[in-house]
């Protein structure tokens, strides 16, 4: 469920292929010291590219998770961003901590601002 939809579907499926990216590659460009930060950080970026590979619209691949998954997917890896850092125990690494809970914050947003469709209007091309 949204608060306000600003974001266009196709505009979230378009940013999560980039977060997941960003969740890969950001061990590297940020410099993670600890290593289940690192892998952490790689899995979740795969998890991510499937659910948008997966999802029906536009940008999808298979068509086969409706929006509805979608969205609970997307709070789902929005807490588990911001809590990874403390449960998995690399709190004490700062550029992990950071990227994790911003990225959480932003993906709990963006997720909030999107105007999911209702399944009636799903496409499945």
């Amino acid at each position: 469920m949204s608060l306000a939809r600003l974001i266009p579907w196709v505009v979230h499926s378009a940013v999560e292929y980039a977060a997941a990216l960003l969740l890969v590659l950001a061990p590297f460009l940020f410099g993670f010291d600890s290593q289940t930060a690192k892998w952490t950080s790689i899995a979740l970026g795969v998890v991510v590219l499937l659910v948008a590979v997966l999802s029906r619209g536009r940008l999808s691949i298979t068509q086969s998770l409706p929006s509805s998954a979608h969205a609970t997917l997307d709070y789902v890896l929005a807490v588990v961003l911001v809590l990874a850092p403390f449960i998995l125990r690399f709190a004490d690494d700062t550029a992990a901590v950071t990227f994790f809970v911003l990225l959480g914050v932003a993906h709990a947003a963006l997720s909030l601002l999107t105007s999911f469709p209702v399944r009636s209007e799903e496409p499945v091309e």
